[in-house]
């Protein structure tokens, strides 16, 4: 029987998401609006894309037509936080749309860093609707040999 190797972030990940979902149910039953965007997220949830390389994790998340004045990124310790808010266009009023399935609104998602990011090289650019924060890794620590005079 072979043994998987554990991941610590995708395991985080799916934790997260978990909570979400059963927070999602809980909130619509009752919660006032103000609740209901810290716990959910906001007024829609952007699609996310996390991997790891041997050098960096990388984040990679979707957020077409959210301007770059309407974004923040915060790191907080091991917490990485992306906010901000998506505009429906001013090209016609909300009343004249037909159909609107795209989330508007606010946004928030947050992450739980693993230990090995380095927090002082962290970097995000964003790109044709897409935001990619790059997560360095810290360089490994490796035993200093002492080496030992003889007096």
């Amino acid at each position: 029987m072979s043994q998987q190797s554990r991941n610590p972030l995708r395991e985080l990940m799916d934790l997260q998401e978990r909570m979400n979902r059963l927070f999602e149910g809980n909130l619509e039953r009752g919660a006032s609006r103000e609740d209901d965007d810290i716990m959910r997220g906001g007024d829609w949830t952007p699609l996310v894309d996390v991997f790891e390389t041997k050098d960096e994790f990388v984040i990679k998340i979707e957020i077409p037509e959210v301007e770059q004045r309407d974004l923040d990124v915060r790191l907080d310790e091991n917490r990485l936080t992306v906010s901000g808010e998506r505009r429906l266009s001013e090209e016609a009023k909300r009343e004249d749309y037909h159909r609107i399935e795209r989330g508007y609104g606010r946004f928030i998602r947050s992450f739980t860093l693993p230990d090995k990011v380095d927090p002082g090289r962290v970097e995000a650019a964003y790109k044709d609707g897409v935001l990619r924060l790059t997560l360095p890794k810290r360089e490994e620590r490796r035993p200093k040999t002492v080496k030992i005079h003889v007096k």
